[in-house]
């Protein structure tokens, strides 16, 4: 029987866009507030809590928002209880969530059809996401979906990458520090989901697109949103080389032909 060849996907913000933000956290915080009898930001306290677990690499720990908000709720002397998977189920209904491509489902298939097997690799816990992807019809192309709190590490750790059996071709993601980097450290072939490029990127190959200055530029802009480069000082000029991918895609159309190259 011949191995496996995976290719793996994020999620949120790749293929699909969550509930948490405009209708979960909302949620979270009215409830909180009553509860209170006063506003009271428990949105920002969280994820303070998750970029703080972040910052300590404490990739599951990170992604628990249900541990997180409990832990939030004891020290605000909040006896009541909330379960999130239980509010992502409510709110896991087009449009408050939905595919961030129309053709999404298509490109999975044509993958397939290549002889792909597909997984998808999350940081986002199981119970969060199982409910969105069902909603959205893309649980059925997954052979796999690993999670961190079932895999025991987050990316961009490559531990996370354990429970798939075979070879890792490619991971596709649109974060440069958990994505990327986790491809290039595993020795997966990295592809950066960047939508909106400008149109002098556009005419570029994918392949050829992340040795472009603009391409470069805004690799870095990115890494400075998603918190990498805190100063402008100390090194913030240069993209570290694990956070340059292999190639970059300005939408998920692209993908097909790109992996074509990939075959051997």
């Amino acid at each position: 029987m011949s191995k496996k060849r995976w290719i793996t996907f994020d999620l949120d913000g790749t293929l699909m866009q969550n509930p948490f933000g405009g209708w979960v956290f909302p949620e979270i915080a009215a409830a909180v507030a009553g509860w209170l009898g006063r506003p009271y930001d428990i949105v920002a306290e969280l994820v303070g809590e998750h970029e703080r677990r972040l910052r300590q690499g404490r990739y599951v720990e990170a992604y628990d928002w249900d541990g997180m908000l409990a832990e939030l709720l004891g020290r605000l002397g909040i006896r009541e209880s909330v379960e999130i998977a239980a509010i992502v189920q409510k709110h896991a209904v087009p449009p408050k969530i939905r595919l961030l491509e129309a053709e999404v489902p298509a490109v999975l298939a044509a993958l397939q059809a290549k002889g792909y097997a597909l997984a998808a690799v999350t940081n986002g816990f199981y119970k969060y996401q199982d409910p969105v992807m069902e909603a959205l019809g893309l649980a059925e192309y997954f052979a796999a979906v690993v999670t961190p709190e079932r895999a025991g590490a987050g990316k961009p750790d490559p531990a996370i990458l354990r429970p798939l059996g075979g070879e890792v071709v490619a991971h596709v993601g649109d974060r440069l520090d958990h994505d990327v980097q986790l491809a290039n450290r595993c020795g997966a072939f990295s592809v950066f989901v960047c939508r909106g490029l400008p149109e002098e990127l556009r005419a570029v190959d994918p392949r050829l697109r992340s040795r472009h200055d603009l391409m470069r530029q805004i690799c870095l802009e990115k890494w400075k949103r998603e918190g990498g480069a805190q100063t402008e000082g100390q090194g913030a000029a240069l993209l570290p080389a694990e956070l340059l991918p292999q190639a970059v895609i300005g939408t998920i159309g692209e993908l097909p032909s790109l992996v074509d190259g990939l075959c051997r």
